[in-house]
């Protein structure tokens, strides 16, 4: 008999889980504070987040190397925690997100930029310190969508940092996520912890990512050619 079967796995219950989950980002708010590196602390605890959560993120093919940019489409909260576990990184993210319990705090000690699109000063301000970090050679993610959708539209583009990044010769990958578990996407009306509460209800949550191919401004001719590429391969495919 397999010693598996002689001691079935142990799955901790939805509770546990969310309560291990917040716990593990209050130690990790104090770890990155103390960090050299706080970046990387952070990919840690995405990684343990994710685990923790339940949620598989699976590469459909593997990611190339040598892009500064990464360029998504939005379906949850969680989606910046799945691509700091494959990288540390900086992004820029609603202003919303500073305020989220616990979450927050851990989102601006590791110096994410927040913006607020109904503000034009403060998308001005996103922008020159997504140059400054572009120009200092920083790794970058960015969400043009602005807001969250079920994955079966793209939504229009906030185009401000992709057109930055063309001027700038910065190479970029643009990457798709999808889901079919229909508890993963995060939108409209919902609150953080009811939502983190459904994600613990289920015992694995399954995420695709679509890598594309790397981006080359110097190739792409000229800026609207750049955003349209950008958006060919973030929609998503047509229905069967």
């Amino acid at each position: 008999m397999a010693l598996s079967q002689c001691f079935p796995r142990f799955h901790p219950s939805p509770a546990l889980r969310l309560a291990a989950s917040l716990g593990g980002t209050l130690w990790t708010v104090g770890e990155v504070g103390r960090s050299r590196t706080p970046r990387t602390s952070a990919q840690a605890w995405a990684r343990r987040t994710l685990r923790l959560l339940g949620i598989e993120a699976r590469l459909a093919a593997p990611i190339p190397a040598g892009a500064q940019v990464w360029v998504s489409n939005h379906l949850s909260w969680v989606d910046p925690l799945i691509y700091l576990s494959l990288r540390p990184t900086s992004a820029l993210a609603k202003v919303e997100v500073a305020a989220y319990p616990l979450i927050g705090l851990g989102a601006r000690k590791i110096g994410l930029r927040f913006v607020d699109r109904d503000n034009l000063f403060s998308r001005a301000a996103a922008l020159r310190g997504i140059v400054r970090d572009l120009r200092a050679g920083e790794d970058f993610l960015l969400f043009p969508e602005g807001t969250t959708t079920l994955g079966d539209q793209l939504a229009p583009l906030s185009e401000g940092g992709l057109r930055m990044a063309y001027r700038l010769g910065v190479t970029l990958l643009p990457i798709r996520l999808a889901t079919e578990d229909a508890h993963y996407p995060w939108i409209g009306d919902d609150t953080l912890l009811p939502h983190l509460r459904q994600l613990a209800r289920n015992r694995t949550t399954r995420v695709s990512v679509h890598p594309g191919t790397i981006l080359d401004p110097a190739a792409c001719g000229d800026e609207e050619r750049w955003i349209q590429a950008i958006r060919r391969h973030l929609q998503p495919p047509p229905p069967c």
